[in-house]
């Protein structure tokens, strides 16, 4: 039996660890051992079960809920996968046992050997031959465990590592999250000399000045006489300017087995580092014998730079910045948490085209790789302790025997992840109410690292304004942006404001974001939020048995759709009893990484180039950054015309320093025809970046030069109109006749804010069409029509024109009071078959909504009908375009039929009926639809984010009374 499950860790608050090594920010990559690979495996149902002499295998790194166990993920968000209270675990409790033989290098004879397991959920005990190593609680950091007096160089040596699911440790790592169980991060075995570098603490600032200190250990004992610590700076600069002041070193002995040593230099001219201007520089830290050898030497890449708060704003180099951000959790559709360094820096190049300059680890330290890539990419990085109770919040946040663990959580994050520059903010965790176990963790963190500032919402959010709390910044979750400007106006505001959560991702959402950063932009006190969040976490499943794809299933996924017999995974879909649903695919990518149609409002949202006003000297351009200039940046014009025209030019962007204007002329001649007229600036990237090569689109800023002059209504000789006996209007190009819509297919945002069930007490769903009269005149046909509701009435008015090539349509709808906030008002029907391409004028190409439109430039576009819908993981309403003008929709023979449109009108193609979409919980249960659905909306309701936030804003909203519009069908 292992002994260590004598002292049941996984019941025990008060063991956090035994026998693991401090955590601390030395490099042990170089020279390691990977034990990654297949391990031998068995799955014990509770920790108590003896192991057998039969073994399967499991890949490490990698969760065994994710390697086809018995034991699958469950998904929860505030609630406890088990009814056990805090720091109870339940009896059944998934086990995992893993062992192979290791064969120690014989170089490595007489030196300290340690094993470092990079990450395991929620509980690993560590065994080698046998003998008792250590137990290691926190499941996203690594624990270290030292073998040397328990393996001998040049011989095998069987590890196990043993980890148990269920622990006390488990009420707090309540993340929104799936469960998982298993080794996630990589297993090394590394060797370092006896005497060695015990930490290494690098402060590098913005000034150019440098400070090193380093702790030395003996693994013998006492540190022997004579040894020093030299360091080595590279980079030209540095190289011929300055250099490490030997003289002025500090050793200073505090005892006999731990040793200082600092280091000061001042780099003349130095480079600073920020997201903008990620400069780094490589710093080599030797430790020496007494005869000058190196004992030990750890590599790191470190940033200059300067973080500060100033009354109300966060300063990074003494200058006010915007945070742009997003949540981001470790993840991989095939394999969970465990995510390889390419995985990450897709993430990172994907963020950083689209506009984000910041990242919240939540709600835990990511892999050590991701904060490598921020600080080379450039990210600011609010790094997050793995602490979230959230469903026994109130009780643990003062509950004693918690406060060892989460001292212990956040120091080690902090001894970890201190030298990295992209990390500006400590967090002290998620959504677990505020205690003295914060105020403990805090106060360990200012003492240990003064400089950077502090977040936790939990305690920002009993009162912005207060000074005397943990956080250093007010950072609330989905406040209204109303609110958040009141209080930076209200006089009372004593520290920024930067949301940790808001814009709320999930579905077809993030409506308003555009209002939201026009509130931020121009209210002093307000500096931005993290986005929640990056991912959707779909699993990929296969459909025949419900059980994970697993490692084998890469390849069963493109554009953000799975194969056929395959679908992206949510709550309860692997038979969880306690579930939160879809409310795990909320991200701003779908589960492959490709992004999202929000993901172009938001770069546009952060552009750094922006045009602000047409005036008489020309187009006013105005570099937004913080740090940088334009030179980095290459762009063209482009003139979208009504008329169906697109002009282009090269253009020239002006020299300016951050925050700077100027006025550029218009590369273009105006025709006079009068028609609408549109200009685009696309900015790309003049050479290669580390996130994109040359010739990447930055973002593309738009003015309108001309509106559109006034419609007017033609007349003609067109094919008669013919109805039929109901009223609907009967067109060979046309399958299902126009009729009226009220309803959409409800979006996670309509679902959970309440909106659908009301949609659905109203009856809007199931309208029932009755004719009143049908009148014609002249060759002109009038159709009254009532759709009756549960409570109320709509009366429809379409009126048929023959004009010449095709049929004019003119329609209003009496929304009666009781109608108040439906979700469109509009036209639909269905067309015939083959009509496979839409071509339109308005805003594009990709999806857009009323309230999430700023990213889609107006132009004219051409996309294939089975492109146009956006696949979320739940179907729902999708594949909207916004401000479109005209559009036709046609097959290869170039036949089919064209639509203009009255005013720019909300307008969606798609294979799907909204009641397809309604019924549909998964994609895999969608069949298309032969023809092509079209939506005509003369009103749509906005997005918002109500399924976690503020709801749409009242502009965005479609109230009761009479809506008109007119459309005009033809034939190509």
């Amino acid at each position: 039996m292992n002994p260590l499950l004598a002292l049941r860790p996984w019941e025990a608050p008060e063991v956090t660890s035994w026998g693991r090594i401090p955590m601390n920010a030395v490099d042990r990559r170089t020279g390691a051992l990977s034990l990654d690979g297949d391990w031998r495996f068995q799955l014990l149902p509770t920790p108590d079960a003896p192991v057998s002499d039969v073994w399967s295998s499991s890949y490490v790194p990698g969760a065994w809920t994710l390697q086809d166990t018995d034991d699958l993920p469950r998904y929860t968000n505030v609630r406890m996968p088990f009814p056990e209270f805090p720091p109870a675990s339940p009896s059944e409790n998934p086990t995992g046992v893993y062992e192979r033989e290791v064969d120690v290098p014989a170089e490595w004879a007489g030196r300290r050997i340690v094993l470092q397991v990079g990450a395991a959920e929620s509980v690993l005990l560590v065994q080698v031959d046998g003998r008792p190593v250590g137990i290691s609680k926190d499941s996203h950091l690594a624990a270290e465990f030292d073998l040397t007096d328990l393996v001998r160089p040049g011989s095998p040596a069987t590890v196990r590592l043993t980890v148990v699911k269920w622990s006390d440790a488990s009420h707090l790592e309540d993340q929104d999250q799936w469960w998982h169980g298993g080794i996630t991060r990589s297993v090394l075995l590394y060797a370092t000399d006896p005497l060695c570098l015990a930490d290494v603490t690098v402060r590098a600032r913005a000034d150019g000045g440098l400070r090193v200190d380093c702790q030395v250990r003996d693994a013998g004992g006492a540190l022997p006489d004579g040894w020093y610590v030299t360091g080595e700076l590279d980079g030209e600069c540095l190289a011929q300017d300055a250099e490490f002041d030997r003289a002025n070193a500090e050793d200073e002995r505090v005892s006999d087995f731990l040793g200082e040593a600092r280091m000061r230099a001042v780099v003349p001219g130095v480079r600073t580092w920020t997201a903008e201007t990620p400069e780094l520089y490589g710093l080599t830290v030797r430790l020496h014998r007494a005869d000058g050898t190196v004992a030990d030497t750890s590599r790191h890449r470190i940033g200059f730079r300067d973080v500060e708060i100033v009354g109300r704003d966060l300063l990074v180099n003494g200058e006010r910045i915007y945070i742009r951000g997003v949540n981001r959790h470790d993840f991989h559709p095939l394999t969970g948490r465990t995510v390889s360094y390419d995985d990450m820096r897709a993430d990172l190049v994907l963020l950083k085209r689209f506009g984000f300059n910041a990242i919240r680890t939540a709600h835990y330290p990511n892999d050590p790789a991701l904060y490598d890539l921020a600080d080379e990419l450039g990210f600011y990085v609010v790094d997050e302790a793995d602490i979230e109770s959230h469903d026994h919040a109130h009780e643990i946040a003062d509950d004693p025997r918690c406060l060892n663990a989460f001292v212990d959580r956040v120091s080690r994050m902090v001894l970890r992840d201190k030298n990295h520059p992209s990390v500006i903010i400590w967090s002290l965790g998620n959504e677990s109410d505020y205690g003295a176990n914060h105020d403990a963790a805090a106060g360990w963190v200012r003492r240990h690292d003064p400089t950077r500032p502090i977040q936790y919402e939990g305690a920002a959010k009993l009162d912005w304004a207060a000074t005397d709390d943990a956080s250093d910044i007010a950072c609330p979750m989905y406040a209204p942006i109303e609110d958040c400007v009141a209080h930076a106006l209200s006089g009372k505001q004593t520290r920024p404001l930067i949301q940790c959560e808001y814009s709320h991702a999930m579905g077809n959402s993030n409506g308003t974001l555009a209002d939201h950063w026009a509130a931020i932009e121009s209210t002093p006190g307000l500096q931005g939020g993290f986005i929640w969040e990056y991912w959707d976490h779909g699993i990929l499943q296969r459909v025949t048995d419900g059980r994970p794809a697993g490692r084998s299933g890469a390849g069963l996924y493109d554009n953000g759709v799975a194969a056929p017999g395959h679908r992206w995974a949510y709550g309860g879909d692997f038979g969880e009893k306690i579930h939160d649903g879809a409310f795990i695919a909320d991200g701003i990518v779908f589960p492959d990484g490709t992004p999202k149609p929000v993901l172009y409002e938001h770069r546009e949202i952060a552009a750094p180039v922006r045009l602000t006003c047409f005036r008489h000297e020309g187009l006013v351009v105005e570099n937004h950054q913080c740090f940088r200039g334009l030179d980095w940046l290459s762009a063209r014009w482009e003139l979208a015309l009504s008329d169906g025209r697109t002009l282009t030019a090269e253009a020239e962007l002006p020299d300016l320093i951050p925050g700077e204007t100027a006025a550029v002329p218009l590369p273009f001649e105006l025709p006079d025809n009068g028609g609408e007229a549109w200009v685009t600036l696309r900015v790309t990237t003049k050479d290669d970046e580390p996130w994109g090569p040359r010739g990447t689109e930055v973002c593309a800023p738009q003015l309108r030069l001309r509106a559109a002059p006034a419609p007017r209504n033609t007349t003609g000789t067109g094919p008669s109109v013919e109805v039929d006996a109901e009223g609907l209007l009967v067109h060979p190009l046309l399958t299902v006749a126009p009729t009226l819509s009220l309803w959409r297919a409800p979006t996670d945002n309509d679902e959970i804010g309440g909106m659908a069930l009301r949609w659905r007490a109203w009856g809007l769903d199931a309208l029932v069409r009755k004719v009143v009269s049908v009148r014609e005149d002249s060759g002109r046909v009038t159709v009254h029509a009532e759709y009756a509701g549960t409570v109320g009435v709509v009366r429809h008015v379409q009126v048929f024109t023959p004009v010449e090539g095709g049929i004019r349509v003119e329609e209003s709808a009496e929304l009666p009071e009781d109608f108040a906030d439906v979700a469109r008002v509009g036209t639909v029907f269905e067309t015939v078959p083959g009509l496979d391409l839409l071509e339109w004028f308005g805003q594009g190409p990709w999806e857009s909504y009323p309230d999430r439109s700023s990213g889609a430039p107006v132009g004219h576009h051409s996309v294939p009908v089975d492109d146009l819908f956006t696949p979320y993981l739940r179907p729902q309403e999708s594949g909207g375009r916004h401000g479109v003008r005209h559009f036709t929709l046609s097959a290869p023979d170039a036949t089919g039929l064209a639509v203009r449109l009255d005013e720019p009108r909300q307008v969606s193609v798609t294979r799907y009926r909204a009641e397809d979409l309604t019924a549909a919980a998964h994609h895999d249960e969608l069949v298309p639809r032969p023809g092509c659905v079209v939506h005509i909306d003369a009103a749509h309701r906005g997005l918002g984010t109500a399924s976690c936030g503020p709801d749409t804003s009242a502009p965005y909203l479609i109230p009761p009374g009479v809506h008109r519009w007119n459309w005009t069908l033809r034939a190509l």
